[in-house]
């Protein structure tokens, strides 16, 4: 095998047992050559442009700078570094965050060592492969309402996350400059858009299906 068909890979974990447990498996796969670790995400980055990789594969919650941090920057000043996410947690959100900062894969710890090494080929390769999990939380995220199919105005957007911090109406107009009676109004409206009965109903609205208010 010649030194260019070797993938080189550079394994980011905060946990030794788990860093040493990844070079281990990927030792029996004669393409794959783990070139160095990072226990932080700084050190990721550090070790990215020290040690030129093909391949990260990337734990997500570290400490300091977190693994979508350091996926996030590596993109950005070595965007022919392909990040494969691992993390232990199946989380939307944080699938739908390391995706946004154009990670090329995303499994769950629990991968085997023969669906790693495909998929560590698979983005050397300038694929994108995501775990069974993963494309099941992209696909539930992208059929969550947003506030744009809502049609929440921004006024109405700025009432909505005043009323999550639980704002009464007198603290809506105090916060926004406005009367009560247009506080009440605006407050009507949303909870009109959103479907709900109540305050409580639109809090939980808002939280359950992680409305992005900013």
């Amino acid at each position: 095998m010649t030194q260019e068909s070797v993938i080189r890979v550079l394994i980011a974990d905060d946990y030794d047992i788990l860093r040493n447990g990844l070079a281990v498996s990927m030792r029996v796969f004669p393409d794959i050559r783990i070139v160095g670790e990072a226990a932080t995400g700084a050190e990721a980055v550090a070790q990215c442009a020290a040690l030129h990789p093909d391949v990260i594969l990337m734990d997500l919650m570290m400490p300091g700078m977190t693994g979508v941090e350091a996926c996030r920057v590596i993109n950005e000043h070595h965007p022919e570094v392909a990040v494969i996410a691992l993390t232990s947690y199946d989380n939307d959100m944080l699938v739908q965050e390391t995706v946004k900062a154009n990670a090329a894969g995303y499994f769950l710890k629990n991968v085997s060592p023969q669906q790693l090494a495909d998929a560590i080929r698979a983005v050397h390769q300038g694929d994108r492969v995501f775990s069974e999990e993963a494309v099941q939380a992209l696909v539930a995220l992208a059929q969550r309402p947003s506030c744009a199919t809502l049609k929440l105005t921004e006024r109405e957007r700025e009432v909505l996350r005043l009323i999550v911090t639980g704002a009464s109406n007198s603290e809506i107009a105090n916060a926004l400059i406005i009367s009560i009676s247009t506080a009440k109004k605006h407050v009507s409206a949303v909870l009109e858009k959103l479907g709900v009965a109540s305050r409580a109903e639109a809090i939980a609205f808002t939280l359950q299906n992680n409305l992005d208010l900013s």
